[in-house]
């Protein structure tokens, strides 16, 4: 079959389209060829509206257009449609397609769907020398002989085969391929021929009728809608009438589909997995590479990891493993540091009463500042500072990549992007980051659903608080720690779960859409560079979150004090605010105090908990914060099983912090937005918590 599309002619110059995915070296070899100064990288934003400029080498008057780095031109999202309608709607006289000679494969699924749309390519296989490294050698002549197309190799920062390749770029320009680069089954070929006669009848060669048969066979609204602006309406008028031409051809070729078992969402996975095999089959010829001794290692050991029935349960084991180790190793610090720092803390109101320091002013930089600061840092502290570098450790190894890989088919249930489960991870450590982090995902709507709902993970402000309440309702010593550690990993599945319920409802309510892929590549396996973590967990995390905390807890810790001392006629304002809030609080198995304590604690989770007792404590004689003492606390302001659950649940399903939020705004440039992710979390938290708590009543 000839596939010879004729772009109209043109005068002076060729362009040129540069088309790769990310972190191929696609930049430096624009820039080696242009002379032009552009930072690599592939960073959200930075490369949807294209750079062009001319290249510099041998005679020819090229013009170059770098597009947008992306893995397939499904467009699912804003790069992917910018690379896909500059190729196919004639902004380009041949496209160079770098490729990552290290990992081809991959790489040949776009090479192949840009070959759908034109047969003027160059495949670009960049990176030699790193594949050499890795003893992997590609066949340059045998895929140039399988795809029909010029092959040339490549090493863009050493300047090696760039010539070589511009020289080739008119024999690029006149390729032509014998048939299809992808063969797909007899129905949907069928299906095809049906198609093609009207449409090359429309498009009048301006565009590749095979590629737009398959697009218009799967129902791509964005890419019809496109290619009905580029044929001034005709288009969608001749589909819509079923005596034209086009029209009764798509409805015989959408029968012989349905004939087939095949609709539009099926035919849709049908073609990308049919060109991920044919990827996988031209890879297989050309390609050969020694194994490294880890690679078994590797493959035995991921067996067992990312296994469809064991992968799950041997994370979520992982997991209690870590809380154990926290929990544990946490407990005594914790009482030692808070009974160290109440120590401290009378010699400090001993200086100010030996100093004359009004009383008031003693009370409230002692029992009010000192206080808060002295509970944020006992009670952070020692978890902090054994969780991070545990969990760093299992990111290091390179362990993350395939919790991710576990937990894609539940988000791809849920009708979002598999890349989520690493934002999840990030927001185990700072929703903020988490947030952040959703730059990964491509779609806008899946990227809007991983910020929405990343707050259903604890983050580390919130997970000092969970283990002292989780502690609470436990016994002391190893079989408590190791309950406590269930128990953990038990809040941390149901915010996952609770994670994949609101993400299905927001993909099936207000963002609503169709499911991108991506690819995940899985990182060997690495020895872990204990020193490194230990100092990046314990400076960049722990310290860092701390150091966050006090910075708020201790004017939150003023303002409580101010709000505790600061009567209207008996009653203080912060006893008037609780009153208030109580019967609200009750109707969800808390109390006003509780309440008050998040609102209270908006500026950062890490300080709830410390507001709670302050708050308390105002109100009883007990004052030591440490060990059993805040059991006592809790349990004289009449605190039960059911209200630690209630808040432990709340805990984990209430408003973000306002770091979170702001970033939630940047990210999402809403305050529409941000204020649906502060609602979703607290309706759903409230919900939850008030289900419990009648239900107890009822049954109890």
């Amino acid at each position: 079959m000839s596939r010879n599309i004729r772009p109209e002619e043109k005068s002076g110059e060729v362009s040129i389209a540069l088309a790769g995915n990310p972190n191929v070296g696609k930049s430096t070899v624009f820039n080696a060829l242009t002379g032009m100064k552009q930072h690599t990288g592939n960073w959200t934003g930075k490369t949807v509206s294209t750079a062009r400029g001319k290249c510099l080498r041998g005679g020819e008057n090229i013009v170059l257009t770098d597009l947008p780095g992306t893995y397939s031109l499904m467009a699912h999202s804003a790069e992917e449609q910018v690379a896909r309608d500059f190729i196919a709607y004639g902004g380009s006289e041949g496209v160079i397609v770098v490729c990552d000679a290290s990992c081809l494969e991959r790489n040949l699924n776009l090479v192949l769907q840009v070959m759908e749309i034109t047969p003027r390519v160059l495949v670009c296989v960049n990176l030699l020398d790193e594949a050499a490294k890795k003893k992997i050698v590609v066949d340059l002549k045998r895929l140039e002989e399988i795809l029909e197309v010029p092959v040339c190799g490549v090493v863009a920062r050493n300047d090696t085969g760039l010539d070589e390749m511009v020289a080739r770029v008119g024999e690029m320009c006149a390729n032509t391929l014998s048939e299809p680069p992808v063969i797909y089954s007899e129905a949907v070929e069928r299906a095809i021929e049906e198609l093609m006669p009207p449409l090359e009848k429309l498009l009048r060669c301006r565009i590749c009728e095979r590629f737009a048969a398959l697009r218009i066979l799967e129902r791509s609204e964005e890419f019809m809608s496109t290619l009905d602006s580029f044929t001034c309406g005709e288009l969608k008028n001749a589909l819509s009438d079923e005596d034209s031409e086009l029209g009764a051809a798509y409805n015989r070729a959408v029968a012989v589909l349905g004939e087939n078992g095949l609709d539009a969402a099926a035919l849709r996975d049908m073609t990308v997995t049919t060109i991920v095999r044919r990827a996988e089959e031209i890879a297989g010829e050309a390609v050969r590479q020694e194994l490294p001794d880890y690679y078994e290692r590797d493959r035995r050991i991921d067996r067992i990891l990312t296994h469809r029935i064991w992968g799950l349960p041997v994370m979520l084991l992982m997991l209690a493993v870590i809380f154990y180790i926290t929990i544990a190793g946490a407990n005594y610090p914790s009482e030692w540091l808070s009974a160290a720092l109440g120590s401290l803390g009378e010699v400090f109101r001993g200086w100010l009463c030996g100093a004359g320091c009004p009383e008031w002013a003693e009370s409230m930089l002692i029992d009010g500042v000192y206080k808060v600061l002295s509970w944020v840092t006992s009670v952070m502290l020692p978890p902090m500072a054994i969780f991070f570098p545990l969990f760093t450790l299992l990111e290091d190894v390179g362990y993350l990549p395939r919790a991710a890989f576990n937990l894609d088919r539940y988000f791809s249930r849920a009708n979002a992007c598999g890349k989520q489960a690493l934002t999840m991870a990030m927001g185990l450590g700072c929703n903020a980051a988490g947030v952040t982090g959703c730059r990964i995902i491509d779609s806008p709507r899946e990227r809007l659903i991983a910020i929405l709902t990343n707050v259903f993970m604890p983050c580390n402000g919130r997970f000092p608080a969970l283990i002292t309440l989780i502690g609470l309702l436990t016994a002391a010593g190893t079989g408590g720690s190791l309950l406590s550690a269930v128990m953990l990993t038990g809040v941390i599945a149901l915010g996952a779960v609770i994670t994949f319920a609101a993400s299905k409802l927001l993909s099936k309510t207000v963002l609503k859409g169709v499911t991108a892929s991506f690819a995940l590549e899985l990182p060997p396996y690495r020895r872990p560079q204990i020193g490194k973590v230990l100092v990046r967990s314990l400076l960049d995390r722990t310290v860092f979150v701390l150091g966050r905390a006090v910075t708020v807890a201790a004017p939150a810790g003023l303002v409580i004090w101010l709000l505790a001392n600061i009567t209207v006629g008996e009653c203080s304002l912060l006893a008037m605010c609780a009153e208030f809030l109580d019967p609200f609080g009750r109707i969800f198995g808390m109390d006003g105090v509780i309440i008050l304590a998040f609102i209270l604690g908006f500026p950062a989770n890490e300080i709830v908990l410390p507001i709670m007792m302050m708050i308390y404590t105002g109100q009883s004689t007990l004052t030591d914060a440490g060990g059993g003492a805040m059991a006592e606390i809790f349990a004289a302001n009449g605190w039960t099983g059911l209200t630690a659950v209630c808040v432990i649940i709340f805990m984990l399903c209430h408003f973000p912090c306002s770091t979170t939020c702001l970033t939630i705004k940047k990210e999402t440039g809403s305050w529409k937005q941000t204020g649906l992710a502060m609602a979703l979390p607290t309706v759903t938290g409230l919900l939850l918590c008030g289900i419990l708590n009648g239900a107890y009543h009822l049954f109890m």
